[in-house]
């Protein structure tokens, strides 16, 4: 737990950094084998990039630094609470756990929750406030796109 507390401070105090230069207050942190492999930012405001959280940074960084992008074995420990986008890439990436500061009832009264992002997709897609459908075009004289795909992988 005491190594859990120490990564948080160290996320937590990019998070105050990043927001002293004019940032939003996140940090994330990424730990491998007891070893910080990764740490990152948010960037939003400097890049004008909506995706580019702390925790997706430090994704990046962490694929970057061990050459790959299986980030099984790793921990993020975050300032808030990882939004839905990281969560999922974090997934993706075969990260199995996170720890984070700060909650979303912490962010909420500073506008810094995505509580509502949460819940909204928790919906059926046709019940979501984003209009989501499955049109399945294709491109004549083509193989299909994922067979095709599969095929060059062997």
């Amino acid at each position: 737990m005491e190594d859990s507390e120490d990564y948080l401070r160290k996320a937590i105090a990019l998070a105050y950094s990043n927001a002293e230069k004019g940032g939003r207050p996140f940090g994330a942190v990424i730990v491998r084998d007891g070893r910080v492999i990764a740490s990152a930012v948010n960037e939003i405001v400097e890049t004008g990039d909506p995706t580019s959280h702390a925790e997706l940074n430090a994704i990046r960084i962490a694929s970057r630094t061990l050459g790959s992008p299986d980030l099984a074995g790793c921990s993020v420990f975050a300032s808030g609470h990882p939004c839905p986008m990281c969560m999922a890439a974090m997934r993706l990436a075969g990260i199995k756990a996170v720890t984070y500061a700060y909650s979303n009832e912490d962010g909420a009264p500073h506008g810094l929750s995505t509580a509502a992002i949460y819940d909204d997709l928790a919906k059926p897609f046709a019940e979501q406030a984003m209009d989501i459908r499955h049109l399945p075009v294709r491109l004549a004289g083509k193989p299909d796109l994922y067979a095709g795909w599969r095929q060059q992988q062997h």
